[in-house]
């Protein structure tokens, strides 16, 4: 693995199972992968909506490196103070400039500094800062501060995702999609060197509606009334993928996705 980097990316965490799942397995994934670097998106992690410091230190502890999110971070109040002091845990960086938290940060692990960007996406979201003018203005300024930069762009829109991935090709290893739950089969080195895939899925539970019951989203569905989700409490699935970087030329050589039941 010497000429070589590995970085695994996990996609949404919800509720409990979720967590759970990932107590069970994250070592073997890490080993199995020999990832460096371990970002995990944690935005649903408490009951499918926002995060708690209690959460997210568990996550730490278990061996995440960075947590990225996006438009549930905001949903427990109690993060705030962690949003606010601990750079481990990442907003999207295109919120407005007064918002708390950061939407970037360099990882040393080894020798390798791993810059770490989350974005989210406009296309059936909130109308935040462009994503693709602050992508730029914030690589140009850090690229020189890390070894390679790494993208979890949190979007509904598959066009915007491809759009941007295209718009960064070469100038970061790798970008991917979070926010839909639902892994995508579309993973592929660009042009220019850069790993993408549309989606990267979630770990939670399987037999849902992206997590959620799927009697209360069905009748959700169907009645249009405003029904609370609620999270399943029942076997989960985990998924991620693994990505591999060349450590001469910073170029992505592959992205391997992965999708496993306990």
């Amino acid at each position: 693995m010497g000429d070589k980097i590995k970085a695994l990316v996990l996609g949404d965490l919800v509720g409990q199972s979720g967590i759970r799942a990932l107590f069970v397995n994250l070592n073997a994934l890490v080993k199995k992968y020999e990832s460096q670097i371990v970002i995990l998106n944690g935005e649903n992690a408490d009951d499918g909506f926002g995060i708690t410091p209690d959460i997210a230190n568990k996550l730490f502890t278990m061996g995440v490196d960075v947590i990225t999110s996006g438009n549930h971070i905001w949903q427990k109040r109690a993060i705030n103070p962690l949003l606010e002091k601990d750079n481990r845990i990442l907003r999207p960086a295109n919120y407005h400039k007064s918002v708390l938290g950061k939407g970037f940060r360099v990882v040393q692990k080894g020798p390798i500094k791993f810059g770490v960007l989350n974005l989210i996406g406009r296309v059936n979201l909130a109308l935040v800062d462009c994503p693709f003018t602050v992508a730029k203005k914030i690589i140009n300024e850090q690229k020189k501060n890390c070894d390679l930069i790494l993208v979890d762009f949190h979007a509904e829109s598959v066009a915007e995702k491809e759009a941007l991935a295209f718009y960064l090709d070469g100038e970061v290893a790798a970008l991917w999609g979070t926010h839909t739950h639902v892994q995508t089969h579309d993973e592929r080195i660009l042009p220019k060197g850069s790993a993408y895939i549309s989606d990267i899925g979630m770990i939670g539970p399987s037999s849902s509606v992206i997590g959620s019951d799927p009697e209360i989203s069905l009748q959700r569905m169907i009645t249009q009334m405003p029904l609370k989700s609620q999270v399943l409490e029942t076997e989960a699935i985990i998924c991620g993928a693994s990505i591999t970087i060349d450590k001469a030329t910073k170029k992505a050589i592959s992205i391997e996705p992965f999708c496993l039941k306990e």
